[in-house]
């Protein structure tokens, strides 16, 4: 049996998408692979594969320990996707993105969510050959549809009218996410529903959070902000809505997006890079927000368009399902584990 500890502490911070990332893999390696992976959490023993999710300053202390094995480092962002994201102090700010590579740096291997993190890192000085991409994923017996019937049960549970048009998105309130858009619809929209699942994760530390904050307080009257729900009850949110739109402007791989698809909503995304990468064809791309409001209306007066990319969302959701994603994390463990070996980084006998 293959032995791997996971260091993070993603969770202790709610409605952040490393957290959600991180509670998926660690439960579908538990659920599928109970036989051939030993999982433990934040532990210091001898291990054969340390998993690192976050860069707390004792987890990088524990790398210069010979017990931590083959050594992998998930990288879920680089210092230049922050800025847009946390007002970090000038003093602080070029040390702490020191670390962050330095961090990176102590990693037999990088594992990426975001294919356009590889010639970044590169530029880093961190070798193409000690970086492999693997996207996330989410369970659909966590995040799955329902029927009309249900979904108009939900709405009228959570006081959302049943018959109007609504648009959901999830994610952090964060200038980078679109959220002033996302405003500007609803005002330009008054016959539809607006909901905006999600809050300060990293309170007034936030970029924008001044202006942010008075949007939250006095939203628009067809706009709701519930703040940031735990996770067993997500589903709800999407399962009440008829699209899920995210307007951001810069991205890194959205958990939200992959539970859109998995809860088979049409999908309404700002047109960047990232996404024709990897998920090119199953969503509506729009330039900016004139466009968006247009697809918006479109969707609104189209059922035919609607099953469209509910069709595109399903199967969107079937490459990024968890039994794809667990043959491929099967087959990586094992190969860094074969290297550890070959390496005399982890016992040569095999468990």
């Amino acid at each position: 049996m293959l032995k791997i500890d996971m260091f993070s502490t993603a969770t202790k911070i709610k409605g952040q998408g490393v957290g959600s990332a991180y509670t998926e893999l660690v439960r579908m390696l538990t659920e599928k692979f109970p036989q051939q992976f030993e999982i433990e959490i934040n532990k210091y023993n001898r291990t054969d594969l340390s998993h690192y999710h976050t860069i707390d300053p004792m987890f990088y202390l524990s790398t210069f320990s010979k017990k931590r094995g083959r050594k992998i480092g998930y990288v879920h962002f680089l210092p230049e996707t922050l800025d847009e994201s946390l007002t970090i102090p000038g003093p602080f700010r070029k040390l702490f993105y020191k670390y962050v590579i330095a961090f990176y740096k102590r990693m037999d291997e990088i594992v990426v969510v975001n294919p356009t993190f590889i010639p970044k890192l590169e530029n880093y000085g961190i070798k193409r050959d000690k970086i492999t991409y693997i996207p996330n994923f989410v369970s659909k017996n966590e995040f799955h549809s329902v029927n009309n019937v249900e979904k108009k049960n939900l709405r009228k549970q959570y006081h959302f009218d049943e018959q109007k048009f609504t648009v959901i998105c999830t994610g952090q309130v964060q200038t980078r996410k679109g959220v002033l858009d996302f405003a500007k619809l609803a005002r330009q929209n008054p016959d539809f529903q607006f909901i905006w699942v999600g809050g300060f994760s990293f309170g007034a530390m936030t970029a924008g959070y001044e202006e942010l904050k008075q949007l939250v307080n006095h939203p628009p009257v067809n706009l709701v902000f519930p703040g940031i729900v735990d996770r067993n009850k997500l589903v709800d949110y999407y399962d009440m809505a008829d699209v899920f739109l995210l307007p951001s402007f810069n991205e890194l791989f959205p958990m939200s997006v992959l539970e859109a698809f998995s809860c088979g909503l049409p999908v309404v995304l700002r047109n960047l890079d990232l996404y024709k990468k990897i998920i090119g064809g199953y969503y509506i791309s729009a330039d900016d927000e004139t466009q968006m409001n247009s697809d918006l209306k479109k969707l609104a007066s189209s059922p035919d368009l609607i099953q469209k990319f509910v069709k595109k969302s399903q199967e969107a959701s079937t490459y990024y399902s968890e039994n794809h994603l667990a043959k491929i994390w099967y087959k990586f463990y094992t190969e860094q584990a074969e290297i550890g070996r070959v390496k005399g980084q982890i016992n040569v006998k095999k468990k």
